[in-house]
């Protein structure tokens, strides 16, 4: 069995292990850089009362604690379903450039989880789609941005790559 074939295989027992838990939906997650594995998580939606708690932001919370930083670059996701669009964004925000994954999107709509809605309100402009925004205090909240701007470059640094 080669490293690939490895890793997926922790991450689809990680979700076989959560239809007996129930702790959340059958889903696992594994991340690893230089052949090593970094976390492996499961869905804990239900077990934490958290509708963020899926398997690869859980794997990906992990991940950066345990290197103590937000920067993920070079590391390897095995996830046992495709990522939904939560979890697609924080893969991009974490710098993760490679994931494998078992089960589809459709096979996920097939088992009831489904998210086409979820892409379909993000191609709508803000305006149009089902929850209602209203921007508010624009002149208070772009303080913060006219201060990041004219923050030293060494100190934002250290922000942008997570390592404070």
């Amino acid at each position: 069995m080669d490293e690939h074939q490895k890793f997926m295989h922790r991450a689809i027992a990680l979700a076989e292990q959560n239809l007996k838990s129930l702790n959340g939906g059958p889903f696992g997650s594994v991340i690893v850089r230089d052949g090593k594995i970094l976390s492996a998580e499961s869905n804990s939606v239900t077990k934490d009362c958290d509708p963020t708690a899926h398997a690869e932001i859980n794997a990906i919370r992990a991940a950066a604690r345990k290197i103590g930083k937000a920067d993920l670059s070079g590391c390897i996701l095995y996830t046992s379903t495709e990522p939904c669009p939560m979890c697609l964004s924080a893969i991009y925000w974490a710098n993760i450039s490679m994931v494998y994954y078992g089960n589809t999107k459709r096979d996920a709509e097939w088992a009831g989880f489904g998210d086409q809605f979820i892409i379909d309100e993000l191609h709508k402009k803000i305006e149009d789609q089902s929850i209602v925004f209203e921007r508010i205090f624009a002149s208070d909240s772009i303080k913060h941005f006219e201060e990041w701007v004219n923050m030293p470059s060494e100190k934002k640094e250290n922000v942008k790559d997570g390592s404070l």
